[in-house]
Formats: C-alpha cells, sequence, structure tokens
C-alpha cells in the first residue's frame, strides 16, 4: 500500500490497519465499506485485492473510478491475466500506473487508456546504455538501407 498522509505513521500500524481492512473484506461480495472513519473501496479478483481508501467524506465515486482505472489499466497490461503472478512479474507497470493515476494522493487520471499509453511511454525511456541491441535496433535506430525500412528515428550506417 502506499500512503499519502500520516493517519497510520509507523509501519506496524499500517500493517495492523492493512491486516483489519482484509479481515473485513475478504468475505463480501460489497465494493464498499466504512472502517476507522474511512471509506474503503475495494475490488478482489482471483488471488488479488485492491483497495482505494479515503477520508469518510470522499466522495465513493470518485474513489471507485480511481480503482476501476488501476483494475482497468492493469488488465490492460497484463493482458487480462489479472493475478499475483503476473502481477508480481510486472510490479514496475503497477508502480508506473499508481503514479500516473495519482499523485501524493491527487487524482491525475482515470482513463485506462490513457494510462496504459503514458506507462507504455514511460517504459520507452530506458536509458541507451541499459537496452539490448534488438531493443536499441527497434526503438532508435535502423540499421538497414533507407528503402528497405521506414524509420521513425535517424539512420545510422
Amino acid at each position: 500500500m502506499e500512503y499519502y498522509d500520516d493517519t497510520y505513521p509507523t509501519v506496524k500500524e499500517q500493517k495492523a490497519f492493512e491486516k483489519n481492512i482484509f479481515n473485513k473484506t475478504h468475505r463480501t461480495d460489497s465494493e464498499i465499506a466504512l472502517l476507522e472513519g474511512l471509506t474503503v473501496v475495494y475490488k478482489s479478483n482471483i488471488d488479488l485485492f485492491f483497495y482505494v481508501i479515503g477520508s469518510s467524506h470522499e466522495n465513493e465515486l470518485m474513489l471507485m473510478a480511481v480503482l476501476n482505472c488501476l483494475f482497468d489499466s492493469l488488465s490492460q497490461m497484463l493482458r487480462k491475466n489479472v493475478e499475483r503472478r503476473a502481477l508480481l512479474e510486472n510490479m514496475e507497470g503497477l508502480f508506473l500506473a499508481v503514479d500516473e493515476i495519482v499523485d501524493g494522493g491527487v487524482i491525475l487520471e482515470s482513463d485506462p487508456q490513457q494510462v496504459v499509453h503514458r506507462v507504455a511511454l514511460r517504459g520507452d525511456d530506458v536509458p541507451l546504455t541499459e537496452q539490448t541491441v534488438t531493443q536499441v535496433r527497434k526503438k532508435h535506430y535502423c540499421l538497414a538501407p533507407l528503402s528497405a525500412i521506414k524509420c521513425k528515428a535517424p539512420l545510422v550506417y
């Protein structure tokens, strides 16, 4: 979980809160709960639970929009394979998606298409020195005659 305020300042308090949320929500089919003065919206899928939490004064529809955007973005990025193993293998994409949706607790985006697009663009920003030869050939340079390949980047002969 990512915390944007000091409601639970220590890791111990955060873990206790997370355990409490899970215990209250993992056996129900509803999508919203009120817990410790907070509004909790959540969704489960196979072996994962997704939570978005706001104050009791937050609009539940906005919190649900954030949750749906996150889930739909991950679903597209993981090709509808939203399960624990696939998510663990793509944690970087998860973190990038969260960064595109929310910044410091402020909602930036609620359209999953835009989030997936921006995550893909940010994923392309890998420094040249950390890319494989194949990635460099595909993304940055064309090592063939101009007549053979149409390139987006400058040609290198």
